[in-house]
Order: structure tokens, then sequence, then C-alpha cells
């Protein structure tokens, strides 16, 4: 086989990558902006020189045979290679583009994240942002997300974590509820109240609570007091728990961003003031990529715009 024939072939090897990805000539035309046939025809000329099959095709799939599996996982690297420098090429040039995908906790997302967008797509017009809002701890690099948001107090060491602002919690309730129950004066008096909170792994829901000295500084960890609590309801998004203490139902305990809009506006007021809720949310909002060489400009573009627009934090909290 002449050199020059090979070299005709390289696209064809990447179709055929693309053809494993896809499972079928439908999703891997689809995939490439072609013609179902000129996949076919493609794989056809390649099976042709190579001289051996590379596809087994069904009625409703495609799999590769051993000789095209081997083709895959042996020019994977390169064209993943190729894709990478490609973009770092292209991201030296002009303002930042290209598409982001951000995956984010859903109630931070909600309240605090999706509100800022606007601004940020109007400063970066060629820039476009795929948002996915989950609760669930997703691989970066297996799920192709170039960036997460993660409230958490140990971000990987595996990944680059850039802190986007602190956090505290919050125990709040509406004036309602305090009407007719009480205001607690100690955290041991929330063991008659109907507490909603966020489920953990312990049998028996716990909050710890440490003093706080004036100014606002909390006291030595020695004087925590850890209280055993009981609710109607717990629920695993503090967006649920907020909803919650606006319908009277009882205390919750928040971290700071999902009740700011609430305690701002009156609706939920803060209980124990005098007391700092430790333990329950983390103290810190990171941007979490994996490490690599080198990173997007839209990725620092928006990383740094959100360390700027959440610089101030998520309000008082004062009752």
């Amino acid at each position: 086989m002449n050199e020059q024939k090979i070299n005709e072939l390289w696209g064809h090897l990447y179709w055929l990558s693309v053809l494993a990805q896809q499972g079928s000539y439908t999703a891997a035309a689809a995939r490439l902006g072609v013609s179902k046939a000129a996949m076919s025809q493609r794989m056809a000329d390649l099976e042709r020189t190579a001289g051996v099959e590379l596809v087994q095709r069904t009625t409703r799939s495609v799999r590769l045979t051993e000789a095209g599996q081997r083709l895959v996982d042996d020019t994977r690297a390169q064209f993943e290679q190729i894709a990478q420098s490609f973009a770092q090429v292209r991201d030296l040039a002009g303002a930042p583009r290209g598409l982001l995908r951000v995956t984010a906790p859903v109630a931070f997302a909600r309240q605090q994240l999706v509100p800022r967008l606007a601004d940020f797509l109007r400063d970066y017009p060629e820039v476009r942002l795929e948002l996915d809002l989950s609760d669930r701890l997703s691989s970066l690099a297996t799920e192709g997300f170039d960036l997460a948001i993660r409230h958490t107090s140990t971000p990987p060491d595996t990944h680059v974590a850039w802190t986007l602002c602190t956090t505290h919690s919050v125990l709040v309730a509406s004036r309602s509820y305090l009407r007719r129950h009480g205001v607690p004066a100690t955290p041991h008096d929330l063991v008659q109240h109907n507490c909603l909170h966020y489920p953990r792994a312990q049998d028996t829901p716990a909050w710890t609570f440490e003093p706080l000295v004036p100014g606002g500084a909390a006291a030595q960890a020695g004087e925590r007091v850890t209280v055993p609590v009981t609710g109607s309801l717990s629920a695993n998004n503090s967006e649920a728990l907020r909803d919650a203490a606006l319908t009277n139902l009882g205390i919750a305990l928040l971290p700071d961003f999902s009740a700011q809009a609430s305690l701002q506006a009156g609706k939920l007021v803060q209980v124990l003031p005098q007391w700092k809720p430790v333990g329950a949310f983390a103290e810190q909002l990171y941007a979490i990529r994996p490490y690599s060489h080198h990173v997007p400009r839209a990725v620092t573009a928006f990383v740094s715009y959100l360390r700027d627009a959440l610089a101030s934090g998520f309000g008082e909290t004062a009752s």
C-alpha cells in the first residue's frame, strides 16, 4: 500500500472512532454532520484498503471487530491530542469562545448562579454555556464537564480548585411559626421544636453549635453544643427545606445562599443568632476542574467573573 493512499485515510480513521463512540451509523453521521450514506461509504473504503473487516453491522446497531477496535484504541490518544492542540491554538486568538460545560448543585444554581449568568453571557457573546444542575458528584473527566461548582470543605487534590467565596449555615423560621411555638433561647430548646433537617448518615439527626462572642466571632471549639433534633420533614435539598420553613412548618438549618432572599425580604428570620451552626454544611464554594496544561480562556473568564460576582457573599442574616 503506497504512502499517499494511507495519508488519504486519516479522516476515515477519525470517522471510525466516532462510529465506535456513537454505536450506530445514524448517530455517528449526525455527530459528524454528514449523511449516513457518506459514513457507510468511508467505512467500506477503509475496510477495502485495510483488507480486513472492521465493522460488524446489524439491523439495529454496529460493533467493531477485533481489528476495528484495535485501530480505534491505537489512535484514540493521538486524535484527543490533536483536538486538544487545536483547541489551545484557537483559544489564543481573540475573546473567550466556545462551549463551556458546567455542573453545579441544584439549590445554589437556581438561587445564586442562574440569576448572574445573563451579565456574563452579555460580556462574552462568543461563549455558550451548558449548565447541568445536579447534587450528584460528577466525574468531570469522564462526563466532559469543563468546570464544577462545589460546596465542600475538601476539594479533591487531583483537581485545581479556585475559592469563589465563603459561606455559613443559618438557622431560620417564619415569624408565624415562632409566634405559635415560641422562640428558642438556647440550642437545647430545639428539642421542643419541629426541626427541618438535611438527612445525614447518622441514625439520629443532630445539630452542633458554638457560641458567638461580641463582634460575631465564634468561641472556642470546646464550648460546642450538640443537640439531637427531630422533625416531620427531612430533605436532601436546601431549597426544599427553605420552602417548608416558609409554610410555617418548622425551624430549618440552611446554607446562607439558600436563606438569603427570604431573610432579606423578611419572610424568614434568624433563630439563635448568638450561636453559630457548625458542621452542617461546608464553609467554602469552589470552582473545580482537573489538572491540565491548558485552561481554556472561557473557563478562566467564568471563574474570574464568579469570584467578582460572589465577592460580597450572601448578605447579612440578622433577624
